[in-house]
């Protein structure tokens, strides 16, 4: 069917031939042309299957885009073979089995075509013949691929847009090298971009693929590809996907608003990043796995991740080097597993890291020269036996836990500085070893350097100071230390402290110098005499003896209210000390239970009757060392399979000797849990507290009727737990009571008419959300001390009462809750 006619130009010189003429058919003027010759198409619809073997110029009107048709019912709209020029024609297709448009040789300019088809491929280039320079080509089908390079054809591809494709929008397989400059891959199914098979490649520039529902660019089997200043956005699987021997290279590139992997590799794949940035991902930003896959970023920038993964996971001996890089804004940076994994980092920064900056684990390998992590929970974490490698000259600041080293793992760190930890600067626990040389630490609010029994670690030449717990805290079987120095800041007692130990030229305890020879620390200056009870988690100093048991009880007694609690303390405290003389008399003794539920709400004393039950037992011999380590959901539950039972062991671990108090411990078991691993902490948990019964009390707190559901998860939490303890809310007398208490430690009074006052304000006070029942007495009386140094600076020579005596004028205002909707 024809709807127009053809004008034939000829280009050729022979005067055998004529000049022009006109032809009903397309097939009809091809018939008569000749290379040079033009054909000018007339609007319409050509129902023809189109065959140029000629170098002609096919073209439809100028400035008429669409109105020439070539529409077959069948098999290929347009085959090329030839250098031919086509221009501004509209081709659509129906065969499931053929292309619209096919190249099989020479090099035919393409410009300006509209590609509308039903068909195996829009625009198909075959054959080690074929180099088409197509150009302005929007390229549209459902049903299959848009732009397919095969045979060993290749071409370049200048300006063109795939606006929907069934399957790859590009795909290059069979030794296919096209070029891509400035398209734009979209609305396909499938890859937006899929190279594979040995000799095939594909190079882009400035190409943007994005509303891919798949991966955006695929690179597999032995394929290589080179992507410069391009685009990959808003796909429904991964980004960027290598594998089996596939090989990358990403220049100035932008991969973001990706909800899995940005960028993974496998099967001996290699990758090379260089000024390209990964963000809003929600799985890996770069996931590598397997023996021979590498990754090589040099100024790149990772961060912005939408997931609970880490940024850089490399796994089963991939390999991953970045050199001067970010990683930021993101639950973890850097994850290594498993053993012959490694990373190596230069001069690179991770920061604001929600969990880990670096995790060791497996028998993997880090490798960190001169970076720089800051706002982390944790800096470096090597957490297993094999797990190792060296952290030299790197910078550590504003992170809860500067480097931690557990179970067997054997880094080396030199040179390394931690500041203003949270927690300790250097973490050393179960068994962990380590090195450190030339190290410092500064301005923690924990311990310098914390080393726990049975660990064998080597500190040579390191520094403390400012340190708030102590520079140093090492078992009695410590660590070796060398010319280890730092100043007296701390409040830890003597005997346990590396700084400022015992007295002058008398020996350190709970410090073994390589040498046998006092090292500087121990000639520190002396700490006071008189110092505080050791903090939460702490030991006590050893050789010094547990407070008394009615010590304890006395303290316990002298809490306000709390009648049942106490009873219930008392009961179970009984129980054990008579067993315990039951067995010095060589009598049975009744097995007893010391894992409680502490139900209540928040501010009526959970963790006060917690730390002394703690310290009660220890006084009774029960526990060794009777400390209190508090954890809640954040500090147990991971965000990686497997990383939750190594947090809840190391919770456990700290907790050895002592009680683990775990607040609100419902929230391990959300209602709707979904993917969360809150299940596997309890779990652990529960076989840790059978495991080692006798070396840990574990008490779990919360709101009465979610702590009722939570003994129900799992079938072991109900029976591995004694009794359950129901702390009642305080009174308004009871909250008067705290508020004189807190008066009295800090030496002030209250004025006269003060006490019916507050007895009135907490009558009166709403118990919304909010309320913290000892808390919001404790607040009451803060708020009181403010208001009352707010009136008494007026005055210029305030006397001894003025300066002392608390009045109802001082009392906050009652707050208003919100009325309910």
């Amino acid at each position: 069917m024809v709807q127009g006619t053809v004008q034939v130009t000829h280009g050729g010189s022979s005067r055998w031939r004529r000049r022009s003429g006109e032809y009903p058919t397309l097939t009809a003027a091809l018939a008569v042309a000749g290379d040079g010759d033009v054909l000018s198409i007339a609007p319409g619809t050509y129902r023809e299957n189109l065959v140029l073997h000629h170098a002609v110029t096919l073209r439809g009107p100028e400035g008429g885009a669409g109105s020439v048709r070539i529409a077959p019912l069948d098999g290929v709209a347009l085959t090329v073979r030839a250098s031919a020029v086509v221009q501004d024609l509209y081709l659509e297709g129906q065969d499931r089995a053929a292309p619209a448009l096919l190249v099989e040789d020479g090099c035919p300019e393409l410009t300006d075509l509209r590609v509308s088809t039903h068909s195996a491929a829009g625009i198909e280039v075959r054959g080690a013949g074929a180099r088409p320079l197509v150009r302005r080509c929007t390229v549209e089908n459902p049903a299959g691929v848009g732009i397919a390079v095969l045979d060993g054809g290749g071409g370049v591809f200048e300006e063109c847009e795939v606006v929907a494709a069934g399957q790859n929008g590009v795909s290059v397989r069979g030794g296919g090298r096209p070029r891509l400059e400035r398209c734009r891959i979209h609305h396909a199914t499938g890859a937006g971009i899929g190279v594979t098979g040995e000799g095939s490649g594909l190079e882009a520039l400035g190409c943007e693929v994005y509303e891919v529902k798949g991966t955006g660019v695929q690179i597999a089997s032995r394929a290589t590809a080179r992507l410069t200043d391009c685009s990959v956005h808003r796909t429904s699987a991964d980004g960027v996907t290598l594998d089996t021997d596939a090989v990358l290279t990403l220049a100035g590139c932008d991969i973001h608003d990706i909800p899995e992997n940005a960028v993974d590799l496998r099967s001996r794949s290699v990758l090379t990043l260089s000024r390209t940035t990964v963000r809003r991902f929600g799985r890996n930003g770069l996931s590598v796995w397997d023996p021979g896959t590498r990754v090589d970023a040099e100024s790149c920038e990772i961060h912005d991740s939408t997931g609970d993964y880490p940024a850089v996971w490399i796994s089963d001996g991939a390999a991953v080097s970045l050199d001067s890089c970010r990683v930021h804004d993101v639950p973890d940076a850097l994850f290594v597993l498993d053993r012959g994994s490694r990373v190596d980092v230069v001069d690179s920064d991770l920061s604001q890291v929600r969990n880990t900056a670096v995790s060791v684990s497996d028998g993997a390998t880090a490798q960190l020269d001169d970076c720089r992590i800051r706002e982390a929970a944790t800096g470096a974490w090597f957490r297993d036996h094999g797990s190792g490698g060296t952290l030299a000259g790197c910078t550590i600041d504003a992170v809860q836990t500067g480097v931690i080293v557990t179970k067997g793992a054997d880094p080396t760190l030199e040179r390394c500085t931690v500041t203003s930890a949270a927690e300790a600067g250097f973490y050393v626990s179960a068994g962990g070893r380590g090195t450190f040389t030339a190290c410092r630490v500064s301005d923690s609010s924990g311990f310098g350097f914390h080393v726990m029994d049975g660990c064998r670690t080597t500190l040579t030449r390191c520094h403390t100071e400012r340190c708030a717990r102590g520079g140093y805290e090492f078992a009695e079987d410590g660590p070796a230390a060398q010319e280890c120095t730092g100043d007296a800041v701390g409040t830890r007692p003597a005997a346990r402290s590396a700084v400022g130990g015992g007295p002058a030229g008398g020996a350190q305890p709970g410090i073994r110098t390589v040498t046998g020879v006092q090292s500087p620390a121990v000639r520190a200056a002396q700490p006071p005499a008189s110092v505080p009870r050791p903090a939460d988690g702490a030991a006590a100093a050893p050789g010094t003896a547990p407070r008394e048991s009615g010590e304890m009880l006395g303290q316990l007694d002298a809490l306000v209210g709390l009648d049942s609690v106490k009873r219930e303390v008392r009961a179970l405290t009984d129980m054990i000390e008579v067993g315990r003389r039951r067995q010095l008399a060589g009598l049975k003794a009744a097995s007893v239970r010391r894992h409680l539920v502490f139900t209540g709400s928040p501010g009526t004393g959970k963790t006060t009757v917690a730390r002394l039950y703690g310290e009660i037992l220890a006084s009774l011999g029960v526990l060794e060392r009777g400390h209190l380590v508090e954890v809640s959901r954040v500090d147990l539950v991971g965000e990686h399979i497997g990383s939750t039972a190594i947090r809840t062991q190391e919770a456990f671990d700290r907790a050895r000797g002592g009680v683990l108090f775990i607040d609100e411990a419902y929230a391990l078991a959300p209602e709707d849990s979904g993917r969360d691993f809150g299940r596997e902490a309890i779990d652990t948990l529960v076989k840790l507290m059978e495991d080692h019964r006798d070396a840990v009390v574990v008490i779990v707190a919360g709101y009465t009727a979610e702590m009722e559901r939570f003994l129900t998860v799992n079938p072991g939490v109900a029976s591995r737990f004694s009794r359950t303890i129901t702390f009642g809310d305080y009174g308004p007398e009871e909250l008067l009571r705290i508020v004189e208490q807190q008066a009295e430690e800090h030496e002030y009074r209250l004025g006269e008419g003060t006490s019916q006052a507050l007895l009135t304000y907490f009558t009166e006070l709403p118990k919304g959300p909010a309320f913290g029942n000892g808390r919001t007495a404790r607040q009451t009386f803060e708020s009181m001390v403010e208001r009352h140094a707010g009136r008494v600076a007026q005055l210029s020579e305030p006397n001894t009462d003025e300066l002392t005596l608390l009045f109802p004028a001082d009392l906050p205002t009652l707050p208003v809750l919100p009325a309910p909707c």
